[in-house]
């Protein structure tokens, strides 16, 4: 049965942004001549069969596209799954079996090594501010802080982490924030904000219209307007006080508009954040305060 992660997987794929990526991986790594310590060691009938293992407890993520790396590097090369995107494996697990030609697979070896690891890092620190924020009613949202060019990977990652998508790009959602609006008049705010929801769906259908607000008078201006106009505030930098108050002015006249927190969110702070009622929680430093996990692929007798 097709899971909501694999239909993630198969989405971020449609992109075309993950061919790109492994293309520009395989040409930076191969280059015009190939891999040559394996061309000069390695005999050109050599087979090979290694493992995948987990050096590291892990939340594991970038496996199901250890194919599309095959299919660039190592094409004659098979690929066994032993565990799943978004399983928690234990150090010394065996998560993947690969069998073929040597010279392919050690062509294929840094990439897909790269690969895993880097995504099951952004996917254990997702899992560890989900356990941490103690509230499963609370979304945790990504960001666009994101390595550029590894956007859709990365955000995958937080997926099978447990975490939620914000926005995949400038593309797909409006988002307004203080330097979109930094010249506009409180008095303004309401009627600039409407304008350009209006402005954004006459475009085309964005995911969601949202506004970034950093004090609790831009937050009653925005209460003005007609449900439906915008989607979410974004409340930036407030402290749990503040956030609880926000909360209840929301409540009284506009229960259905989603609140989301953030900026500087940690560990330590998310779990009194998440506590004051807020919606959702978005994180950077999912993404760009992860440490890669260790793997790395072992010969198989």
């Amino acid at each position: 049965m097709t899971s909501a992660l694999d239909l993630f997987a198969r989405e971020m794929r449609e992109t075309g942004l993950v061919l790109r990526l492994l293309e520009l991986a395989r040409d930076e790594d191969l280059g015009r001549e190939g891999d040559i310590t394996s061309l000069a060691t390695v005999p050109a009938d050599a087979l090979g069969r290694v493992a995948l293992n987990a050096r590291a407890p892990a939340v594991l993520a970038g496996l199901a596209f250890a194919p599309d790396v095959l299919a660039l590097f190592a094409p004659r090369c098979t690929f066994s799954a032993l565990a799943r995107d978004g399983d928690r494996v234990a150090a010394g697990q065996a998560v993947a079996s690969l069998a073929g030609p040597l010279r392919e697979l050690l062509a294929a070896e840094r990439t897909l090594l790269n690969l895993v690891c880097r995504l099951s890092g952004i996917a254990t620190r997702t899992a560890a501010f989900i356990t941490a924020m103690g509230n499963a009613a609370v979304q945790l949202c990504d960001t666009r802080k994101t390595t550029p060019g590894l956007r859709v990977l990365e955000k995958y990652a937080v997926r099978c982490g447990g975490g939620h998508s914000h926005r995949l790009g400038l593309h797909d959602a409006v988002l307004i924030k203080d330097n979109h609006i930094a010249s506009v008049p409180l008095e303004r705010l309401a009627q600039v904000v409407a304008d350009a929801s209006r402005s954004a769906r006459a475009l085309t259908t964005p995911k969601f219209v949202q506004v970034e607000v950093d004090h609790l008078d831009q937050l009653d201006r925005l209460l003005s307007l007609p449900p439906g106009t915008i989607d979410i505030v974004l409340l930036d930098n407030m402290p749990p006080e503040m956030l609880r108050e926000a909360i209840r002015r929301r409540n009284e006249r506009q229960p259905g508009l989603v609140l989301e927190a953030s900026g500087g969110v940690t560990l330590a702070t998310i779990a009194a954040i998440a506590a004051t009622g807020v919606d959702r929680i978005s994180v950077g430093s999912l993404t760009h305060g992860a440490t890669s996990i260790d793997f790395g692929l072992d010969a198989l007798p």
